[in-house]
């Protein structure tokens, strides 16, 4: 079961620092001046999680004329990580939530399995977040274009 629910539209996003498949830990209060789509995702290397992945390094650039960042987010290690990245040759980075504290914090974590539901949360650039979404199974994804839709709703 899900601890808490989504942070509330409104609200100021709550900070995190987590390590990146990039090398570098990303703190998500730093990225303020652009919007940021945080995604969670259940597990690397499973399909539905491959073809979101796929599917955000294929519009890689949609995403960066909309001046978002998207971060996927799960509680696998880097070193997996980053082996999914690799094989899958994807262009954006991952980053690793292996304690569990930020899907904790986000209320995403599934206690009774130990990883992330899939979600999203659009947070613009004041740091404040503006839409979420929770799927109801872990085999659903948001499509890009719904994404960028509600990305395009901010401006």
């Amino acid at each position: 079961m899900v601890a808490a629910g989504l942070p509330a539209v409104g609200a100021l996003a709550p900070d995190f620092t987590l390590p990146s498949t990039s090398g570098s830990d990303v703190t998500l209060s730093s990225l303020r001046g652009r919007n940021v789509l945080l995604a969670f995702f259940p597990l690397a290397f499973t399909s539905t999680c491959t073809q979101e992945m796929c599917s955000f390094s294929e519009d890689y650039e949609q995403f960066r004329v909309a001046e978002t960042v998207v971060l996927p987010i799960s509680v696998d290690s880097v070193p997996t990580l980053k082996e999914f990245k690799a094989k899958e040759r994807l262009s954006v980075d991952l980053l690793s939530d292996f304690k569990r504290d930020v899907s904790r914090r986000y209320g995403t974590l599934m206690e009774d399995f130990f990883f992330s539901s899939r979600a999203y949360v659009l947070i613009d650039s004041d740091g404040i977040v503006r839409w979420t979404y929770r799927e109801d199974t872990p085999g659903t994804r948001r499509e890009n274009a719904d994404l960028l839709s509600e990305i395009e709703a901010l401006a």
